[in-house]
């Protein structure tokens, strides 16, 4: 059994994510729209995030674990400033499953407590998705939450080093959900979810999604700059 959650304390926020770097990020999105064009688009999708982190928590309880240079980056000097006052990781592992336990392992290492952990490419995020994950650990040890393409948006767990289970499940397949949750169950823990949210990874998806963004969101604003006529 895990630590108790108290919600009077905020979870740290982990955010996973690649430096927007043209022809790494978003690849698929790319294939419609350009690469250069689907790394504008993921820089926003990154920084709408990071901004829906900071604005949940506060920057001091904010961890981003990072693939890439962000000095090679779409908008990475605007990143590194949105980021000030976090604490910034390398990520580390041969596989995104191994990626992620290390992050989680991470947040661990810097404190006890909670931790709710997205990506990059949920820009319609809001601070309200971030508690509101982090609400059923006062009575299960991890929340799950589902994305539309069989994946999962966001994991919230009352102890970061519960993440340890992810390494071994396969990432960004149409089971991920279901092959995570799995791996929470059959480690003993219990498992809330939370509401389906859309990935940006297609043109459909954007599309999608543009309807759920706020006004004047970054990620709206760069999608309706770029989207092919």
């Amino acid at each position: 059994m895990t630590a108790e959650h108290d919600p009077a304390v905020p979870p740290r926020v982990l955010v996973v994510a690649k430096a927007p770097v043209a022809g790494r990020v978003k690849t698929r999105l790319g294939a419609d729209i350009g690469d250069e064009a689907a790394a504008e688009v993921a820089a926003a999708c990154l920084l709408d995030t990071i901004e829906a982190a900071t604005a949940a928590v506060g920057a001091e309880r904010c961890h981003l674990s990072l693939a890439g240079d962000l000095a090679e980056a779409v908008r990475g000097d605007e990143i590194l400033a949105a980021t000030a006052g976090w604490r910034t990781t390398p990520q580390v592992g041969d596989g995104f499953d191994e990626r992620l336990a290390h992050a989680h392992a991470a947040v661990a290492a810097s404190g006890p407590g909670a931790v709710v952990q997205v990506g990059m490419d949920t820009p319609q995020v809001s601070p309200a998705h971030l508690l509101e994950a982090a609400a059923p650990l006062a009575t299960h040890d991890a929340v799950l939450g589902p994305a539309d393409d069989g994946g999962w948006w966001v994991l919230a767990l009352r102890d970061p080093a519960d993440a340890a289970v992810l390494a071994g499940v396969a990432m960004s397949t149409p089971t991920t959900y279901d092959d995570t949750r799995a791996a929470l169950l059959g480690a003993g823990l219990s498992v809330a979810g939370t509401a389906t949210l859309n990935d940006v990874d297609t043109v459909a998806d954007a599309e999608a999604v543009l309807a759920a963004v706020a006004p004047g969101s970054r990620f709206g604003d760069a999608w309706r700059g770029r989207v092919p006529s």
